[in-house]
């Protein structure tokens, strides 16, 4: 497939897990794609690794100023990079809470923020932000990720609302539980990996976790031309957790 032949992209976080997936789902397809992350030691030809601190702005805007000046300009932003976090509103001390949303939302605004010049340049220009069900789902154990996330989605929003005159269609993608190395380490520290895997799998309809290239997919369909009048969408990819309420299995 060659339909994103000729575009330019920027995934943050994109040296492990879904961003890595995207950007070689991206790459694929036909785009150049420059992969920001602390640690891009993994990321391999063709695709571009850019050492980025999405908590630094600095840091950010020269990352996307590398990947513009290889490029010769840029008309895809995929805001992947995050931090997860687990426990009630009283877990975390108030510290975490500032680092969790200096990553998953301010990382987004200052990524965007380096990106949008370039981005308002572009004929095809796109930007998803990487969110979760968290948004939507009241998750247990899940308060201050959730809260974040919950930030994303609006704030997906409302540059969408803000960009689409520039040219410029804004979207996001929430993922259910998805098989991540952040959710295998949570599986990992469990008392009882097996049945916390199960207990994961058994909350979405389909009954099993989200592939980090399912995401990838949704990601590809939302910058590319052909979803060239979506905008200010959040789209789901997890396995019907949203939406559905099935009846428990009868044996």
């Amino acid at each position: 497939m060659s339909e994103l032949t000729g575009l330019r992209a920027v995934v943050t976080g994109g040296g492990v897990g879904i961003g890595l997936a995207v950007a070689g789902l991206l790459a694929e397809r036909g785009a150049r794609v420059a992969c920001l992350d602390l640690d891009p030691s993994g990321v391999g030809e063709p695709l571009l690794g850019v050492t980025a601190d999405v908590t630094d702005e600095d840091s950010v805007r020269a990352a996307v100023d590398r990947a513009v000046e290889v490029f010769g300009g840029l008309d895809v932003l995929v805001n992947n990079a995050g931090v997860g976090a687990q426990g009630t509103v009283e877990d975390n001390s108030l510290d975490e809470w500032r680092r969790v949303f200096d990553v998953n939302v301010l990382g987004i605004v200052r990524a965007t923020r380096a990106a949008l010049p370039h981005l308002r340049a572009s004929h095809s220009a796109a930007i998803v932000n990487t969110c979760s069900i968290a948004a939507t789902a009241g998750l247990p154990q899940r308060a201050l990720y959730s809260a974040s996330k919950g930030a994303v989605q609006s704030l997906t929003l409302a540059m969408a609302a803000d960009h689409i005159r520039d040219g410029i269609r804004v979207n996001c993608v929430n993922p259910g539980t998805a098989d991540t190395p952040w959710v295998r380490r949570l599986l990992d520290s469990a008392d009882d990996p097996a049945a916390e895997l199960a207990a994961l799998q058994a909350r979405q309809p389909l009954g099993r976790l989200v592939t980090a290239a399912e995401v990838a997919a949704a990601i590809a369909y939302l910058v590319s031309p052909s979803a060239a009048s979506t905008t200010g969408t959040v789209l789901a990819v997890d396995g019907g957790m949203h939406g559905l309420r099935l009846r428990p299995r009868t044996t």
